[in-house]
């Protein structure tokens, strides 16, 4: 009877604000987030590392937007630690702060030509600290949402948090697309970059406003009463400590199922700046352009992909995605290679039609995996370690690769390699739409599975 309670939808009105809630913040978050990668490979060569020849100036400003990955896995440890034992809503409200104000403080920096060299160094400063807040935002923001709600329909909803990151893509990039529609290069260069990042500091009052108004996760409050009845008969082991003792498969299965998306995601949005204005011979405008009708489609095809891996599995519907990404990738570079707009967006569109079915399930795929008192930890950890070797460097790599080669045969091949990762990871991993989160106790999860399995099919 507990388990049945502690598993029941909260009342129709709640789910939606809750949905909403995370979904805002997250858009936020990665509107700061993209944010800044859009302007490394637009503007940040030159006002930051100017005296570098231009491919060279646009590697060094990679490597501060990589700077932000190297930051996640501390965010996920520190954030997941806290947020295993005091709460998802408070330690995402920090987050927001923290990820609110370094972008707004970037978009005060004095630049190389004023300060010299302490430039770059405030630059990265600020980058660790986004870095330090997106690894804490993203497992806290899936599980308010997949702790809230029921297993039939876990992936549906756990899905919308999931869609602040094409949302903050789409609102990153508009806000740049228009301003270097209506700005001359100079002035862009000059003072125009600045307006995208003090804006930031608008979007997070009412990011706050919306993310206070919402209740704890109902499976988070119970599991902490049976953890604190227990605490004089058994002291609580610190949630890292539980997570490598039985979950570290599942955390090295989340690391795998990172690569083909995470790297995916960054040569198909942020190089792609640098790829189709160096190499296609398209202008800044047009790229930016096809980037943000991508995104507005990403952002609609996320729901339906986690819709879907409610009636196949989260399985099935990831391994699809994987696959396809790595298939695309030839076709992708010889459409953006044509220099045709309509052929430009495909490429991006079918791109990150492909990645969604890999980002849509990952929420409550990731969820299901761990226990409730580490189920924070544990989704962070497996998330924000493999952004490091994937996402951290993909733009850097694939500058590198365009630079040493001149051709987009080895950067195909790099995301064909990441996908066969992820295939391979996601290939071992158990099936988990059926699980019961809050019966998942301490990797005790497979009797759990099955008798979720069983009772969904007599519904």
């Amino acid at each position: 009877m507990a388990s049945a309670a502690a598993s029941a939808p909260p009342p129709p009105a709640s789910l939606p604000r809750i949905v909403a809630a995370s979904l805002i913040g997250t858009t936020i978050e990665w509107y700061d987030f993209f944010l800044y990668g859009s302007a490394a490979a637009l503007v940040f060569n030159k006002l930051f590392f100017p005296d570098s020849d231009p491919l060279v100036g646009t590697l060094l400003s990679f490597l501060t937007y990589a700077v932000g990955f190297a930051a996640r896995p501390l965010g996920a440890l520190v954030f997941g630690h806290y947020g295993d034992r005091l709460g998802r809503k408070k330690l995402l409200v920090l987050s927001l702060v923290l990820m609110g104000g370094a972008t707004f403080a970037i978009g005060l920096l004095p630049t190389h030509a004023t300060v010299g060299s302490a430039a770059p160094v405030l630059l990265t400063t600020l980058r660790l600290v986004q870095g330090f807040a997106l690894g804490g935002e993203w497992g806290g923001a899936v599980l308010l949402v997949s702790e809230h709600g029921d297993a039939r329909r876990r992936g549906f909803w756990a899905s919308w948090p999931q869609t602040g990151a094409p949302a903050g893509q789409l609102l990153a990039t508009g806000v740049l697309s228009l301003l270097t529609a209506v700005l001359s290069d100079d002035a862009f260069g000059t003072w125009g970059w600045r307006i995208p990042f003090l804006l930031s500091g608008v979007l997070v009052v009412v990011g706050l406003w919306i993310r206070l108004s919402v209740d704890e996760s109902p499976v988070f409050r119970q599991a902490l009463e049976r953890a604190e009845s227990r605490r004089s008969e058994e002291p609580e082991k610190p949630p890292l400590v539980s997570v490598l003792r039985h979950h570290w498969r599942d955390v090295l299965v989340a690391m795998g199922a990172r690569m083909a998306e995470n790297i995916s995601y960054y040569v198909i949005t942020a190089f792609i700046l640098v790829y189709a204005t160096t190499s296609a011979g398209v202008s800044k405008q047009t790229a930016l352009n096809a980037v943000l009708i991508a995104s507005a489609v990403h952002f609609a095809v996320i729901p339906a992909w986690g819709a879907l891996s409610d009636r196949v599995g989260r399985r099935p519907v990831y391994l699809l995605g994987a696959a396809g990404v790595g298939l695309w990738m030839f076709p992708f570079f010889s459409l953006v290679d044509t220099g045709s707009f309509g052929y430009l967006v495909l490429a991006v569109t079918v791109g990150l039609v492909l990645h969604g079915a890999m980002y849509a399930p990952q929420a409550a795929f990731f969820a299901e995996m761990f226990a409730t008192r580490m189920r924070y930890s544990g989704a962070s950890i497996g998330a924000q370690f493999a952004s490091v070797a994937a996402g951290a460097p993909a733009p850097l790599i694939a500058t590198a690769l365009l630079s040493d080669y001149d051709s987009s045969t080895p950067i195909a091949l790099y995301v064909i390699a990441a996908a066969v990762l992820t295939l391979i990871a996601v290939g071992v991993a158990r099936e988990t739409r059926h699980r019961d989160l809050a019966r998942v106790e301490d990797g005790q999860d497979e009797r759990a599975d099955t008798a979720s399995a069983a009772e969904a099919r007599t519904v």
